[in-house]
């Protein structure tokens, strides 16, 4: 597991610092404030395999037993393609993106993964629901 160094620049894309950007949300567990903040955070988590902030994080009536990444996998690039509401005002909202991802030397696969995620408050937090 990887706390993300301050000098790093974020998985997820955003371009800004890991301590600026996800970093709070995935290494401190504060609340991220909007759903695409969240979604970032996710993506981020499982780039640097951390589980239990893609555990928290995942609404307890769609979370998988086992959320722990597969360690096989490399995601490499994040593209956030489509926000609807999601707002810090919200208490719904949605977020369509892309995450490439690449296994190591053997089998060198490369592939993307897409999807329309469903985000909802619980308790005041922004939880993953799951895909529409």
């Amino acid at each position: 597991m990887l706390s993300g160094p301050v000098s790093r620049d974020c998985p997820c894309g955003s371009g800004q610092r890991y301590s600026a950007c996800c970093g709070p949300y995935v290494g401190d567990g504060l609340a991220a404030p909007t759903a695409e903040a969240l979604m970032r955070s996710r993506y981020t988590a499982y780039a640097l395999g951390v589980d239990n902030h893609v555990f928290r994080t995942w609404h307890p009536s769609t979370r998988p037993a086992d959320t722990t990444p597969d360690p096989s996998i490399r995601w490499v690039g994040l593209e956030v393609l489509d926000v609807t509401d999601g707002g810090t005002d919200d208490e719904e909202g949605f977020v369509t993106y892309r995450a490439r991802w690449a296994t190591p030397p053997p089998d060198n696969q490369r592939g993307e993964l897409g999807e329309r995620s469903h985000f909802v408050r619980r308790a005041g937090r922004w939880v993953y629901l799951g895909p529409t």
